[in-house]
């Protein structure tokens, strides 16, 4: 129940001013719950989330995406709006670790958001990145996202906000992705979670 309650920062999104001399922070004036008062937590942005895992700002529009872990299910990605409930735990699309429904298998209620996009069953989402580049040109504007558990690396094509469409990339490694970033000449790097971890640079065929 914490991502419901706004009295604790767990499940939350927070936005700081981290420019304030003399402290470590401040909050910013129009921030949606800074003058909330006694037991709301003024550095909130957006609440509801279960497991962030990875985030970035869009270049173009500067909204703030982010990917977050489900249960056995519902891997989600959202835009992170002001003031917005994302709905952990009342609503999700996944299941228990042990099967049963989370809190009686609602997916949708009013005033909660639904998320841009979901997988079902889970790739267990990592990093997020918003590729810019110039070496894979027909990828601009797309997001890849990281898989630990789906041991792979998601291109979604965004149009207008809406996810339209998904490939599927190095499935066939069997790697745990834990990150992925893009380089300054528009390569793809990747970071492998492993005993024996690596990092991969994706360039494309001569």
């Amino acid at each position: 129940g914490h991502a419901q309650n706004l009295g604790s920062l767990m499940g939350k999104i927070l936005r700081l001013d981290v420019d304030v001399p003399g402290k470590p922070y401040g909050i910013p004036a129009d921030n949606p719950r800074a003058r909330a008062g006694p037991g709301v937590r003024p550095e909130i942005w957006s609440f509801g989330h279960r497991n962030v895992q990875g985030a970035t700002l869009h270049p173009t529009t500067g909204d703030l995406w982010e990917v977050e872990h489900g249960t056995r299910g519902g891997d989600e990605v959202n835009i992170s709006r002001k003031g917005k409930d994302y709905g952990w735990p009342t609503i999700a699309y996944g299941i228990e670790y042990q099967g049963g429904p989370i809190t009686g298998g609602l997916q949708q209620k009013d005033g909660m958001e639904q998320p841009v996009y979901y997988w079902d069953p889970s790739i267990a989402t990592s990093g997020l990145a918003v590729y810019s580049g110039n070496l894979f040109p027909a990828w601009k504007g797309n997001f890849l996202v990281g898989g630990l558990s789906g041991a792979r690396l998601s291109r979604l094509v965004v149009e207008n906000g809406t996810i339209v469409g998904e490939e599927t990339l190095l499935a066939d490694t069997g790697d745990r992705i834990r990150d992925v970033r893009q380089g300054p000449d528009g390569a793809i790097w990747v970071v492998i979670d492993d005993r024996k971890g690596k990092v991969l640079r994706i360039t494309p065929k001569p």
